[in-house]
C-alpha cells in the first residue's frame, strides 16, 4: 500500500503513543475513502455580506474572515486582492504575532547561525516563496485588509455567524475560511515532554526559542526520522553541535525513501557528523539537578545525553473550536468537497486542516504541506468569489532543501511527484544526483529527483500527472540520470501519439 497516503497525513516520520510504559514513534495508517452525500449535494456557497451598524462586534471588515496566519491565510488575502475584493472586506485573525509568512524557513535557513546568514522577518512573508510580492504588515494596510494578531480564536456561534478570541473578542462574518493548519504531536508531560530544552517547532516563536537553546547547546538530540529531523539536523550541523537522531524505524523518512536511497542521505548526514539511533523506542526525557532536559532514556534501558532536543514526531490538525463544522474521522481534519466547502454553507477550510478529495487517486486526504497550502487556499477563494466550478485536481508533491548555507560542502534539494506505489528502480549514484522511479503495472506512478536541473524539476509533475507506461528494462538499465529521464520522456510521446 502506498506510503505517500500515510506520508500525506504528515508530513514528519511518525506520530507519537504510548507502547507499554513508554512512547513509540510507530506511524499509523488511514486510507479509506470517504464519500458525503451532503458534503457534494448542494451548489456553490453564495457569499454572504453583513452590513452592521452595530459597535458590538470587535472587527470592522466583516464580509471574509480568515482564522489562521500562515502560508494558506496569506494566499488567500492575495487572491482576494486580485479579485479586488480585500479592501474593507477581509479581516484575518491569528493566534500568532506576525503577518502570514512562509513557515518552511523556520526548519531550514531560519536555523542557521548568525554567521551562515539566517533568514528573518520580514524577509520570508508569503508569497515569496512561489516568487510573489512580499506581503508585510504594511501591505495589508494598504490594501485595506483588517489583521488581528495574538487572538486564538475559541469559539463559534454557527447560527449567529459569530466566533470568540482568546480575550474575549467577538468577531462578525460573512464567509469564513479556517485556515489554522497543523499543531506539533508532543511528548506527554509526565514523560518530559515539557522540560526546559524540549522544543517543537510551528512557528517564529518555537523556532526563536530553539535558536536561544542552540546558542548555548553542546549534545543535541533529535527525535524523528522524518522531514523535520533530517531539516533540524542538517541546520544543527552549521553549528557545529554535537548532533543524534533517534527514531524506531529501520531508515530515514520511511513513508517515502526506498531503504537504498535513505543510506544514501545517511551516509551525507554521518559525512557531516551526524550519528544516528535507529529502531530506537524512547521512555522518558529525563531532568537534570537544574530541571532542564539532561538525557533521553530508551525502552532498552540505555540513555543518551542531551541538553537540546527537538520532538519532529508528527503533527495533528489545527481543529480546535471547529469540530462542530465536520470532521472526517479517517485522515483527521475538517471534511470539504473539492471547492473546499464544508458542510456549513458559507465555511471553508484550507489547507492542512482540511480532508479533501484526491481526485487523481480516487481518495480523500489530508495534506500537510506548503504547495498545497497555497494552492488550496487559491481554489477556495477563486470558488468563492467567481463563477470556477471545477473541482480541486492535487498532484501530491513533497521536497526538502538542507544543508545550504555558506560554507556547506554539499547541498541537498529533493522532489518528489505522484504516488511511491509499485517497484521503485533507483538510477544514479548520489554524486550528486540520483532519481527513484515508482512503476506500478507498467505505468509510472511516482519519481523523486535529486540535485536535478530547473528543465529536469519541470518534467516530474508532467511524468506524475500522467503515468505514461514505461520499459522498465531500459530503466533498469540507464547508465545514467539524464538518460532515465529522457527514457519517461520519451514515454510521454508515446502516449501522446496513441
Amino acid at each position: 500500500m502506498s506510503s505517500v497516503r500515510r506520508l500525506m497525513a504528515t508530513l514528519s516520520s511518525s506520530s507519537s503513543s504510548l507502547w507499554k510504559n513508554g512512547l513509540s514513534l510507530r506511524s499509523t495508517q488511514s486510507t479509506s475513502i470517504v464519500r458525503s452525500p451532503a458534503l457534494l449535494g448542494y451548489r456553490r456557497t453564495f457569499r454572504r455580506s453583513f452590513v452592521v451598524a452595530s459597535s458590538s462586534f470587535d472587527n470592522d471588515n466583516r464580509e471574509f474572515v480568515i482564522v489562521g496566519g500562515g502560508n494558506a491565510a496569506g494566499y488567500a488575502a492575495r487572491t482576494f486582492v486580485e479579485h479586488g475584493m480585500a479592501d474593507g472586506r477581509l479581516c484575518i485573525v491569528s493566534k500568532e504575532a506576525y503577518a502570514p509568512y512562509e513557515r518552511p524557513a523556520l526548519t531550514k535557513a531560519y536555523l542557521f547561525p548568525l554567521d551562515k546568514k539566517p533568514a528573518r522577518l520580514p524577509g520570508f512573508h508569503t508569497c515569496v516563496g512561489s516568487g510573489g510580492e512580499r506581503q508585510t504588515p504594511e501591505w495589508y494596510q494598504e490594501k485595506g485588509i483588517e489583521t488581528i494578531y495574538n487572538e486564538p480564536v475559541t469559539s463559534i456561534d454557527i447560527e449567529k455567524h459569530t466566533l470568540t478570541t482568546n480575550s474575549g473578542k467577538l468577531l462578525k462574518y460573512g464567509s469564513l475560511i479556517v485556515a489554522t493548519g497543523c499543531t506539533a504531536s508532543r511528548f506527554p508531560e509526565k514523560n518530559g515532554g515539557n522540560l526546559p530544552g524540549v522544543h517543537y517547532i510551528r512557528d517564529v516563536a518555537d523556532a526563536d526559542a530553539l535558536i536561544s537553546s542552540l546558542e548555548k547547546a553542546k549534545k543535541v538530540v533529535i527525535v524523528g526520522g522524518g522531514y523535520i529531523g533530517m531539516e533540524v539536523a542538517a541546520a544543527a550541523v552549521a553549528w557545529k553541535l554535537d548532533t543524534t537522531i533517534v527514531f524506531p524505524e529501520n531508515h530515514l523518512l520511511q513513508r517515502l525513501f526506498t531503504p537504498s536511497l535513505a543510506q544514501r542521505y545517511e551516509e551525507l548526514y554521518k559525512e557531516n557528523g551526524v550519528k544516528f539511533l535507529k529502531g530506537a523506542m524512547i521512555k522518558n526525557l529525563e531532568a537534570g539537578a537544574d530541571g532542564s532536559v539532561a538525557a533521553i532514556k530508551l525502552e532498552d534501558g540505555s540513555t543518551i545525553e542531551a541538553d537540546t532536543v527537538i520532538i519532529g514526531i508528527g503533527a495533528k490538525p489545527a481543529v480546535g473550536p471547529f469540530e462542530s463544522v465536520g470532521l472526517n474521522t479517517t485522515v483527521g481534519g475538517i471534511q470539504v468537497d473539492g471547492q473546499f466547502r464544508t458542510n456549513i454553507p458559507g465555511i471553508f477550510a484550507v489547507g492542512d486542516v482540511a480532508a479533501f478529495p484526491l481526485k487523481l487517486y480516487d481518495r480523500i486526504a489530508r495534506v500537510e504541506h506548503v504547495d498545497h497550502a497555497r494552492r488550496s487556499a487559491q481554489h477556495c477563494v477563486k470558488g468563492l468569489l467567481s463563477a470556477q466550478t471545477h473541482n480541486y485536481d492535487y498532484l501530491p508533491y513533497f521536497y526538502s532543501r538542507v544543508f545550504e548555507y555558506e560554507g556547506s560542502s554539499r547541498k541537498v534539494w529533493w522532489q518528489f511527484f505522484g504516488d511511491n506505489v509499485g517497484e521503485a528502480i533507483e538510477v544514479g549514484n548520489f554524486d550528486p544526483k540520483i532519481a527513484t522511479f515508482w512503476i506500478e503495472s507498467g505505468k509510472l506512478k511516482g519519481v523523486l529527483l535529486e540535485s536535478g536541473s530547473p528543465e529536469e524539476f519541470q518534467l516530474l509533475p508532467e511524468l506524475a500527472r500522467s503515468q505514461p507506461i514505461v520499459d522498465k528494462d531500459k530503466l533498469e538499465n540507464a547508465s545514467s540520470v539524464e538518460e532515465a529521464l529522457d527514457i519517461a520522456r520519451s514515454s510521454l510521446q508515446v502516449k501522446a501519439s496513441v
